[in-house]
């Protein structure tokens, strides 16, 4: 693609966003008095791709975003309208080195699921594997990087304009949604991101858990062709005890696979809802969709780590004093008034009991667990305290699990029981 071609299609962006601003503006002043987080969500949903993902990114980052629209923004869906599969099919044609028909000897019409960047399709490959295949959906990476640029610059205006936003950085929240996001457009990474989490259950010798094989001659930039898995997600407990004859076992083996992947893999899953665990109709735990981790540096695990041996052990003024040191602050932070904040929320997270035995990606319970993350984070807040992006999605997926207790193992202690090895 020319320098031309993708200047006139950025210029083309710009107008486009620009119509849709507008035109949610003057709604608004003509009458449609929607509340603003609603009115924002709304309108991120029709700018497509990037603003969807930039709600998400919202709706997981309670750090940086105020309460009414973190809580907004959790309705913010990475579902659209599947393309056409004339469509799809161009972009395999042109991102493979072989023939489709030389390569796979099936391909589904029907997607399985499409999201905003990509659409996943069910296949066989010629030697006889059932794969799924996931395409990224055209001129999505050029749009990103064409809003993601202009958040950016105009990121950069408003810090300048006023000073004491400096502090939330907004031109840095966008560098680091502009990393995620890049990220998920290279299949190339989460194919090696698959490739080493495999490497990781090879060496701890993991038997239980799996990862999807990638297959590299059906495989792009664009096009990631991985091994399909046929199993439920984690929270289905009625399936499972048809795979298996003890769903707490299996639970202990989803959580321990996670919990040594903070220490011994070079990243952790950091989207760990239920679509993204499955139990396979063989019993393991099929981890899938590494196109968000998290990786925490070697100074901040120390004070991750005693976070959750604080945890472990009740000790809320060590949970305070780790935060204290995760945080990024420039105040004197009270570690005793920290201490008694999170005591409060710990019940509220200790009393958190679900009133029905079987839940799906998209539960009631998924609000409760946002609302308990919101309110550890906030209170840091309150405290002086600014937490990096890692910490708060690490601490969501030790929220999901708590959640897949509640389920699939009502009597377990995460925190205590000797069969899981948190910081082992």
């Amino acid at each position: 693609m020319s320098k031309l071609t993708i200047a006139l299609k950025s210029a083309f962006r710009i107008g486009q966003t620009a119509a849709v601003v507008s035109k949610a503006g003057a709604g608004w002043l003509l009458g449609e008095k929607l509340p603003p987080p609603r009115l924002l969500r709304q309108t991120f949903e029709e700018l497509g791709a990037t603003y969807i993902k930039l709600g998400q990114f919202i709706a997981s980052s309670p750090t940086f975003f105020p309460k009414e629209y973190v809580e907004e923004f959790q309705l913010c869906l990475d579902k659209t309208k599947p393309l056409p599969y004339s469509q799809i099919e161009r972009i395999i044609k042109e991102e493979l080195p072989k023939p489709v028909s030389d390569i796979f000897a099936y391909i589904d019409t029907t997607p399985l699921a499409s999201a905003s960047i990509a659409q996943v399709h069910a296949a066989k490959l010629v030697s006889g594997e059932d794969v799924v295949i996931k395409v990224q959906k055209p001129g999505v990476r050029n749009i990103l990087l064409t809003d993601l640029n202009f958040l950016y610059v105009t990121a950069r205006v408003l810090e300048y304009l006023a000073p004491k936003l400096s502090w939330t950085s907004l031109s840095g929240i966008v560098e680091e949604i502009q990393r995620t996001m890049m990220e998920e457009c290279d299949f190339y990474q989460e194919a090696r991101n698959l490739k080493e989490f495999q490497v990781f259950l090879d060496k701890t010798e993991n038997s239980q858990a799996v990862v999807p094989k990638v297959y590299e001659h059906a495989s792009s930039m664009r096009v990631l062709t991985m091994e399909r898995f046929y199993g439920v997600p984690l929270t289905d407990l009625e399936t499972i005890r048809t795979y298996c004859a003890d769903p707490e076992k299996t639970l202990i083996t989803a959580m321990n696979t996670w919990f040594a992947s903070l220490t011994q893999c070079e990243f952790f899953h950091a989207d760990v809802h239920a679509g993204n665990l499955m139990v396979l109709e063989d019993g393991r735990i099929g981890f899938i969709d590494f196109g968000i981790v998290g990786r925490i540096g070697a100074g901040t695990w120390q004070a991750v780590s005693d976070f959750i041996t604080s945890i472990m052990m009740g000790n809320f003024h060590g949970m305070a004093d780790a935060m204290a040191r995760i945080g990024i602050t420039k105040v004197q932070v009270d570690v005793e008034a920290l201490a008694r904040d999170i005591a409060n929320v710990y019940k509220k997270m200790d009393a958190m009991v679900p009133d029905t035995s079987v839940y799906y990606d998209q539960s009631p319970e998924d609000d409760e667990i946002n609302n308990i993350l919101m309110d550890l984070v906030r209170i840091g807040e309150q405290h002086g305290l600014h937490f990096p992006r890692e910490f708060a999605l690490l601490l969501k997926q030790f929220l999901y699990f708590d959640r897949y207790v509640h389920i699939l193992a009502p009597e377990l202690d995460m925190f205590m029981d000797e069969r899981l090895g948190l910081l082992q």
